[in-house]
């Protein structure tokens, strides 16, 4: 049987060659190959394809792609309950010695391989009821075996423990920072802080921003067929970008004097710069995006004391036109400083995700996840698991900067305000312009 090669290269540009039944196919029960590359399979024989036998041994890309793509035909939990049934017939095929020596290591490998890369799937009690009887029902009285099935159960308990406290600690935060739809005249400029106050310095708060990014969301999470809630960390994730640029807007927007406002524009752009150097471009548009909220851009006098040729240029790097060509651009520099990179700070490469996620998007909503003959359209799965695989290799990456405790704690739980606030804000440093400002300036006043 051919073997898998790493995420095959894909045929034409919709992801799915419509000539590709007119090209020579080999089928290898019920699997069609395409000069050697698999691009589709029945369900059932793309799952038996997961199974090691005694001479064979999945691709471990293959099995990424197979576990990541296969959620949106078959729940994880039915899916581990016929890969159980196939690893047990296998090893009832086999005889003793193979049995010990080769179905039974394999079998765990691949179990380890799962509960590695997609452990949220074993949060639900079925899954691990199906873990643990594959792996007591391959028990061969063997003290390595034994060893390694307990360091992996270990492994996954300790994952699984990790991600329930940071969803915990995200949900303190999340219930300690509240807007304040608050005037500022109500509380005194002097016991406000201010980002300022917490770090002057641009690349130490680009390098906190990086160590919040890097923690922030994964897309492990990915939801189950039928499944139509929102991955947690994902939302996380959206939540923080979204949280930074409104932290951006605030701290513009607050400062009473239009000579401490131009400042903090000028830092800000100093920190957007570190993080384009650092290759934090997920930071980098969550800033940019702050600066061009409404409330921030219209305040011209405060921005006519503002040297705006860095922000310029970071503006022309992050341009959504061409479907964000320049940012691509500069992604795939980074990318290729991080294969070849010697040190942890040079690997670094945090995307803009949100484009990610539409990227990915329209990735599965443009092609078919089957083919007119019923077949799992696998070509178009070899393509999002190499987005995916990508993005997980990146947020592998161990953050090399130290962290700042205090810093991190503001941005994080710092209180910043709603659009309405910032307008309020806004209004109060630089007074309307016009009837339809003046408008809305009275009625926020009112509220």
């Amino acid at each position: 049987m051919p073997q898998t090669p790493p995420f095959p290269v894909m045929y034409g540009s919709n992801g799915y060659n419509k000539n590709l039944y007119k090209a020579k196919e080999e089928d290898y029960e019920g699997l069609y190959y395409h000069e050697n590359n698999l691009v589709s399979g029945s369900l059932e024989a793309l799952i038996e394809h997961l199974v090691p036998t005694v001479a064979y041994f999945p691709d471990r890309t293959y099995i990424f792609t197979f576990l990541l793509s296969s959620r949106l035909f078959i729940h994880p939990y039915e899916l581990m309950s016929k890969v159980c049934h196939l690893c047990v017939d296998q090893q009832r095929l086999a005889d003793p010695q193979a049995r010990v020596r080769k179905i039974a290591p394999k079998i765990l490998q691949l179990l380890t391989e799962w509960t590695e890369t997609f452990p949220y799937d074993f949060r639900d009690e079925r899954m691990m009821k199906s873990l643990k009887e594959l792996t007591h029902r391959l028990s061969t009285g063997d003290e390595l075996y034994r060893k390694a099935v307990q360091q992996m159960t270990q492994t996954l308990i300790r994952k699984l423990t990790t991600l329930s406290q940071y969803e915990e600690a995200l949900a303190k935060i999340n219930s300690s920072v509240t807007d304040r739809l608050t005037v500022l005249k109500t509380k005194p400029q002097a016991i406000q802080r201010d980002i300022l106050t917490i770090c002057s310095d641009p690349f130490t708060l680009a390098q906190q921003l990086t160590h919040i990014e890097l923690v922030s969301g994964t897309l492990h999470s990915s939801p189950h067929c039928g499944d139509h809630k929102k991955a947690s960390n994902l939302e996380a994730y959206v939540e923080w970008f979204n949280r930074l640029s409104y932290l951006v807007a605030t701290e513009i927007c607050m400062p009473v004097k239009k000579k401490h406002r131009a400042r903090v524009i000028e830092f800000f752009i100093d920190v957007a710069r570190e993080c384009f150097n650092i290759g934090n471009f997920n930071s980098l548009m969550a800033i940019i995006t702050g600066m061009n909220m409404s409330p921030v851009s219209r305040l011209k006098k405060t921005w006519g004391k503002v040297k705006t040729a860095k922000f310029d240029i970071l503006e022309h790097q992050m341009d959504p036109s061409s479907n964000f060509y320049n940012y691509r651009t500069a992604l795939r520099g980074a990318t290729q400083r991080s294969i070849t990179a010697h040190s942890s700070r040079e690997k670094i490469v945090i995307p803009f995700f949100s484009l990610l996620i539409k990227d990915i998007y329209f990735l599965n909503e443009g092609c078919a996840n089957r083919l007119p003959n019923g077949h799992v359209n696998f070509e178009k799965f070899w393509e999002l698991a190499k987005q995916v695989m990508e993005f997980m290799t990146w947020k592998k990456v161990e953050c090399p900067f130290d962290r700042d405790r205090k810093i991190l704690q503001y941005l994080l739980t710092a209180p910043v305000f709603s659009e309405d606030a910032l307008y309020l804000a806004s209004y109060e440093s630089e007074g309307p312009e016009n009837n339809m400002e003046k408008d809305r300036w009275k009625s926020l006043r009112c509220v």
